[in-house]
């Protein structure tokens, strides 16, 4: 009965880190650019165009009003980040990419 229940835990065991996967149009808050890629939530690429970008960035300078989709305020201590990103300079290997506004109506996802 016990070999069961273990490999129960086991055979469910796999499936928790793809569940766990966040998706990028709910991040929002507390942002560090993590300056090692394996050390980040997500790889980011910068945009040039609104038009082509997964999700449209606001910069709040208080992080108290980062608390929309879209809405980012960067942090310099990892220790007080909701997410880390990691810039991508090559398109292909970002998990998503941005672009910033100036204007905090626009902010959001884009897909």
């Amino acid at each position: 009965m016990i070999s069961f229940i273990i490999s129960l835990l086991i055979w469910s065991w796999g499936d928790t880190p793809t569940s766990a996967q966040i998706d990028p149009c709910e991040i929002y808050g507390k942002v560090y650019i993590e300056p090692n890629p394996r050390f980040a939530h997500f790889r980011v690429y910068e945009d040039e165009s609104e038009a082509f970008a997964d999700i449209i960035i606001f910069v709040e300078e208080n992080s108290l009003f980062a608390d929309e989709v879209g809405h980012w305020s960067f942090v310099e201590d990892r220790d007080f980040a909701d997410v880390y990103i990691y810039f991508e300079k090559d398109r292909n290997m970002a998990d998503f990419s941005v672009y910033y506004t100036e204007y905090a109506s626009f902010a959001g996802c884009n897909r």
